[in-house]
Parts: C-alpha cells; sequence; structure tokens
C-alpha cells in the first residue's frame, strides 16, 4: 500500500513537472533579446546623444544587464506613465526606468533591490524668490506625473491648505514651464535637477536646495510572477555594486558622493 502511494506520487509530481513551462529569464534567453523600458527624458538616467541614441545610467545598466545574460539589449523608450503598462501589454521583458519601490506598485508588478537611489532638490524660477523648501507654500508648482516626488509634492500642496500643483508629462515639460512662468518651482531628482540647468535649455532657473522627503530608492521590475527572473536580477544587482559597476556607472554619469543602496537593518 505504502509502495503503491508512493509510486503515484512519484507519476504526479512527473506529470506536474512535466506541464511546466519556462519562466520570463528562459524566454529572454531563448529569444536573444532583453527588451528594457527605459525613461529617455529623465538625464542623466536616460536621453538621447546627438545623433539621437540612447544615452545615460539607466541605458548602460540594461546593456550590462543583456551582457549578463548573453543577449542583445533593445531600448524601448518609455515615458514615465507608461512604464508598467509597457510591462503589462508585453512590450518589454523588464524596466529599468528609475522606478520608485512602492508597495502600490508592488501589488501590479515584481519588484526587485534597488539598484539606484535619489535625493530631492528643489528648483524654482529665480524670479519667484523661492530658496527653500518652506518657500513653496502657496506657490504654483509641479512635477511629472506619477513620480515618487510628483506624488509627495501634491501631498504636501494639499496639507499646506494653499497653493496649486500641476502634474506634467515629462520632466522636460516640467522644466520648460518652469522656464516659462506656468509654474514657480519643482521638486525632482537632484540628478535630473541639475542635469537639467547644465543644459542652458531652461534659461531662469535654478536648483536652490533640498526637499525634505525620503530617499527615492528605485528597483527594476519585471512580472510579480516571474520569481527566476526576478531572482536573477536581485543577484545582478548584487554583483553590480560588487564588481564596482555601480561606482563605475555612478562617476560616468552623476559624479561626487555614491549613494549607498542599503536601508539600515534592511537591505544590506
Amino acid at each position: 500500500m505504502k509502495t503503491s502511494v508512493f509510486v503515484f506520487g512519484l507519476v504526479a509530481a512527473t506529470a506536474l513537472t512535466s506541464t511546466a513551462y519556462a519562466d520570463k529569464l528562459d524566454d529572454v534567453i531563448s529569444s536573444g533579446t532583453l527588451r528594457c523600458a527605459v525613461v529617455l527624458d529623465f538625464p542623466p538616467m536616460g536621453s538621447r546623444d546627438a545623433n539621437n541614441n540612447p544615452v545615460g545610467f539607466d541605458v548602460d545598466y540594461c546593456n550590462d544587464l543583456a551582457k549578463s545574460l548573453g543577449v542583445t539589449a533593445e531600448i524601448v523608450e518609455t515615458p514615465f506613465p507608461e512604464r508598467i503598462p509597457a510591462l503589462m501589454s508585453g512590450r518589454v521583458d523588464v524596466g529599468v526606468a528609475s522606478t520608485s519601490d512602492t508597495l502600490e506598485r508592488a501589488k501590479t508588478v515584481g519588484m526587485t533591490i534597488p539598484y539606484f537611489a535619489f535625493e530631492m532638490a528643489v528648483t524654482s524660477n529665480d524670479k519667484t524668490g523661492i530658496k527653500t523648501f518652506e518657500d513653496m507654500k502657496g506657490k504654483v508648482v509641479g512635477a511629472t506625473a506619477g513620480t515618487f516626488e510628483a506624488i509627495a509634492l501634491e501631498k504636501q500642496v494639499k496639507e499646506w491648505g494653499a497653493g496649486e500643483f500641476r502634474p506634467y508629462q515629462t520632466q522636460a515639460d516640467v522644466f520648460l514651464a518652469l522656464s516659462q512662468g506656468q509654474i514657480d518651482a519643482t521638486v525632482s531628482t537632484s540628478t535630473v535637477a541639475q542635469a537639467n540647468v547644465k543644459t542652458g535649455k531652461f534659461p531662469g532657473v535654478s536648483v536652490v536646495g533640498k526637499a525634505p522627503f525620503d530617499i527615492d530608492y528605485v528597483a527594476l521590475f519585471t512580472n510579480r510572477e516571474e520569481y527566476g527572473f526576478i531572482n536573477y536580477l536581485n543577484l545582478f544587482i548584487n554583483q553590480q555594486v560588487r564588481t564596482g559597476r555601480y561606482a563605475e556607472l555612478y562617476e560616468k554619469w552623476v559624479g561626487g558622493e555614491l549613494p549607498a543602496l542599503s536601508v539600515n537593518g534592511v537591505y544590506r
């Protein structure tokens, strides 16, 4: 009796195994191509050079990931609001798109450990006299819809009970509105703020200080059920740090003090 049950169990297990299918990791390797969602209006993380080629930290990170998998990288330009829809519709395999690791997003997609960390900065139109975060109270402010800083800034405006928050489709739209005086100030990552001011495309704006928002830890993401692929992505991030590649890319595209990707007592 026991032998029969054991044999039956083996047969059942074999049947279940035979019906299993390859996960996203296998699919990507078999296809020979890794399709990365990357935001290309978010320098220095993603943008286009003079020849219209994608460049930036996230672009290089996608290329590194593809190289580790032995496949070719395909950069799929994806605006901020379209990052997760692009994955859900099957247009991309992974998001390398400076995506905050929020619990709300984790209900829809599978997110990795952080691969980058942003501090927040206040950038204002010079004519407004705004010099600090608190100076924005009662002013017209804006940010890129759906981003960590936009959500935090809109919440702050509501708490102040004064002023107006305006969402924009892209970072370029935000800084153009700021330069033209349509908004008085914005909060963005310090990397984006400095990069946009340095371009000279947005005259009359300056980075004036830090915003008292939490550090924005961002993650790679893929379909939440793809555990094999998520495990690989987590190890890849770990290897990028251990080999010094993370530091190399940060120095290349951002410069300055390398932000830690760890949270005391959580990420190590």
